[in-house]
């Protein structure tokens, strides 16, 4: 990577964590400006727009969330242990406050009702993580670890609905058997699709 690019890499991180905190729709580019040191005009060069900066930003999210959760899930063996390590991992990313995959959550509340490229891209990226989802899952079915007949979709909906309870218990209420809560939800969802 060329220094330009590890500087950008490194600015676009610094808008994930500005992003978390004042929301995708708050981040522009004197508020990035403000949170790395760089001039508006530096930041303009490499932006041009409050939507570039914030395409650019969700772009970073998308990349820090798989090598946080997606990639390392994918290591682990086909089937279960495969849908269990993206639950870890998931699960850490959320308790820990991992701005790359918290700002899924805030962006989506956020921008819901609104229309627009930035929208659209959020919504094309939780499509992506639910076909990921399926997939894993669909390995599982494979390996026969879980029932011919289960739903892939139907599972990566579920799994999606106990991360989103579990950030909203664990982040938003600071409710100390948020993680307890979603492991046990999580242990139902297994025990259901068990072959």
């Amino acid at each position: 990577m060329t220094k330009g690019a590890a500087t950008k890499q490194a600015i676009l991180h610094q808008g994930v964590e500005a992003a978390y905190r004042v929301g995708l729709s708050g981040l522009t580019i004197g508020e990035l400006a403000g949170a790395t040191g760089i001039s508006k005009s530096g930041l303009y060069a490499h932006f041009r727009s409050k939507e570039a900066l914030q395409l650019a930003v969700l772009a970073r999210a998308r990349a820090e969330f798989t090598d946080t959760v997606i990639r390392p899930a994918l290591a682990a063996p086909r089937g279960e242990p495969r849908v269990r390590e993206l639950f870890e991992r998931w699960l850490e990313c959320g308790r820990l406050r991992l701005p790359g995959g918290c700002l899924f959550v805030k962006a989506s509340t956020e921008l819901d009702e609104q229309q627009g490229p930035v929208r659209d891209q959020l919504a094309r990226d939780h499509k992506d993580l639910y076909e990921t989802i399926a997939q894993i899952f669909r390995t599982g079915i494979a390996e026969r670890h879980f029932r011919e007949d289960a739903d892939p979709d139907q599972f990566a909906v579920d799994l999606d609905g106990v991360m989103l309870a579990f950030y909203h218990w664990h982040r938003l209420l600071n409710d100390s058997l948020a993680e307890t809560r979603a492991r046990r939800s999580f242990g139902a969802l297994l025990a259901a699709a068990r072959a």
